[in-house]
């Protein structure tokens, strides 16, 4: 048997929505899991060869990976904060449950094996998401968004990227974030940019890692001016989201790419409404 899965990239956080707001993007992992007797793990990408993999690891927490051969592709950029590991999982996990049947809760399965769930659940069910007490709601975001992204070529790591946050913050910043997440999420519902544009400033994360991606964020800071409604760092960085208007994506890409020559990548792509999919088997 046979059986491909597709995943969409993610990001994390969405400026003040830290820890609790992620959502897909049109970039993918593609898996392919066939039964050939003799394991292996094919890919031309730099990644695990072995059990470490993520997409084995996802598999074989529901299933046996002796004997199955996986075959992995990918147009996610693997460091920057776009939810590779988590889509890696997401597909493992995908595969074994259509191969084999299983009750069991994928997210549940996928939050335990990442860590958290934000980037897992986007992954999964596509769209937009907010995590709290342990689960993921979805929800639909109007249409008329796409992103440009700045992709830096020198990687944050995300050990350093936690160990950057303080133990404590003021309430006015945990006030500020809680207003602006709101506002985000408000704005995003109702097709209302000039809500989302407000929303997406934060102080709890950004603010404390600029040491670790000064560039990333200075360019974020920059947004308005580069012709966005605004910006955030995905995930724990060092990738910019710059949050566009339908039909602007080519003019802030335009005016985007000299800004980062020599030190960063520039993509559209959409946000993604569709989660993990399985594609043939």
């Amino acid at each position: 048997m046979t059986l491909r899965v597709r995943v969409p990239a993610s990001s994390a956080n969405l400026g003040p929505g830290f820890d609790v707001l992620a959502c897909a993007l049109g970039l993918h992992v593609e898996l392919e899991v066939e039964e050939t007797g003799r394991f292996a793990v094919v890919s031309d990408l730099p990644i695990a060869r072995d059990a470490r993999n993520l997409a084995v690891r996802g598999f074989a927490a529901l299933h046996p990976v002796d004997g199955v051969e996986f075959r992995i592709g990918s147009n996610v950029p693997l460091s920057g904060g776009l939810g590779t590991s988590a889509a890696a999982i997401v597909a493992g996990l995908v595969a074994a449950a259509s191969m084999h049947g299983s009750e069991a809760d994928l997210l549940a399965e996928a939050t335990r094996l990442e860590g958290h769930p934000d980037n897992v659940a986007a992954a999964q069910r596509g769209g937009f998401v907010l995590c709290a007490d342990g689960r993921a709601e979805r929800f639909e975001a109007a249409p008329g968004l796409a992103a440009v992204l700045a992709v830096p070529r020198a990687p944050v790591r995300t050990a350093a990227a936690r160990a950057a946050l303080p133990a404590e913050v003021p309430m006015a910043d945990a006030v500020f974030n809680v207003a602006h997440a709101s506002l985000l999420v408000l704005g995003l519902v109702r097709g209302d940019w000039d809500l989302v544009a407000r929303g997406l400033r934060d102080r709890l994360h950004q603010p404390h890692r600029a040491h670790l991606y000064p560039r990333s964020l200075a360019l974020a800071q920059r947004a308005a001016e580069l012709g966005a409604l605004g910006a955030t760092i995905s995930g724990a960085g060092p990738t910019v989201v710059l949050w566009c208007l339908e039909g602007e994506t080519g003019p802030v890409r335009a005016r985007l790419e000299p800004e980062c020559a020599g030190w960063a990548d520039v993509l559209a792509v959409d946000f993604e409404p569709h989660g993990a999919a399985v594609l043939e088997r």
